[in-house]
């Protein structure tokens, strides 16, 4: 049987195509889309105008792959800007209407769960780990560990809800930096609380930005590692701190410059890098990992 799935991010569209057969599968197909759907005014819960076709037009082209392909079930999923926009309802019947996708809006606890799963069948739980996926609208964390989810929540703390409303300067001034972690450090409380009871040692690190900083230090070094083919990939902290500094302390133009950036993470990288370096620093974390699974795989997981 063949699944499509997609996941229609703050930032970036996901199609992930699959065979499965009994509880195994192959991919045959992956790719994404540089959607920036909550851009402008995603703290105002708005899809603009642009952003809005922009999103259709991805999910034509999602179509005609996944019709190409024979699928034989469409699972999609969509996450915070969808979530919290007002409009997010009439661009799900704008989907249905133009490519006949139908679209799930699921809550953040869900995001979260499907998280969990994603990361799991990746075998980065090793310990009682504290994984975290960036989300551009959301950021969700889930304590875990070999056996079991124990606790799990999501955020509306997400990069390109940050960057909107704080990051001003280039580079990033200290008072904008600061005014990030003052916020986050407000939103994270309850969070802190249960680390403080369980003490996680290791963060797992979901896709997106952590894929971008592992890519940046394997280009620096010269590693002998393609991401696009590896279930995760194990920072030396010492290299990983090293590159989120040298990101948070350039300009907009130098961060275009080095090798292994993604164009559309060039400045939400910053944001990425402050939140994760605060969130390891306040729970004494010293071992970070990355899972290439993320909400995609655990979404495939669910239908398996």
């Amino acid at each position: 049987m063949r699944f499509a799935i997609i996941d229609l991010g703050t930032n970036t569209f996901h199609l992930l195509i699959a065979e499965a057969n009994n509880k195994s599968f192959e991919i045959l197909y992956k790719t994404n889309k540089p959607v920036k759907l909550g851009e402008g005014r995603i703290n105002d819960n708005i899809i603009i105008p642009s952003a809005f076709e922009r999103g259709i037009s991805a999910l034509k082209e999602f179509r005609e792959t996944i019709d190409g392909y024979q699928v034989d079930k469409v699972r999609a999923t969509a996450t915070s800007a969808v979530r919290s926009a007002n409009n997010g309802g009439d661009f799900v019947s704008a989907v249905r209407e133009e490519t006949n996708i139908e679209i799930e809006i699921i809550s953040g606890d869900e995001e979260a769960t499907a998280i969990y799963e994603g990361v799991k069948l990746s075998g980065a739980i090793n310990d009682l780990a504290l994984i975290m996926d960036i989300g551009g609208g959301s950021v969700e964390f889930i304590l875990c560990d070999t056996e079991k989810l124990i606790w799990k929540k999501s955020y509306n703390i997400g990069a390109a809800r940050l960057m909107q409303k704080y990051f001003k300067s280039d580079p990033i001034s200290a008072d904008d930096s600061n005014a990030i972690i003052h916020h986050v450090q407000n939103e994270l409380a309850d969070l802190f609380e249960i680390c403080e009871k369980y003490k996680p040692r290791l963060l797992i690190g979901s896709a997106g930005a952590f894929e971008t900083f592992a890519q940046l230090i394997i280009n620096r070094k010269k590693l002998p590692v393609d991401i696009a083919s590896e279930k995760k990939f194990e920072f030396d902290f010492d290299e990983y701190i090293e590159t989120t500094l040298k990101l948070i302390n350039a300009t907009h133009e130098e961060r275009v410059a080095m090798p292994g950036m993604i164009p559309l993470r060039v400045d939400m990288s910053v944001i990425a890098a402050l939140i994760t370096n605060y969130v390891m620093g306040r729970l004494q974390i010293n071992r970070l990992t990355l899972s290439t699974f993320d909400l995609k795989m655990g979404i495939l997981a669910g239908l398996l």
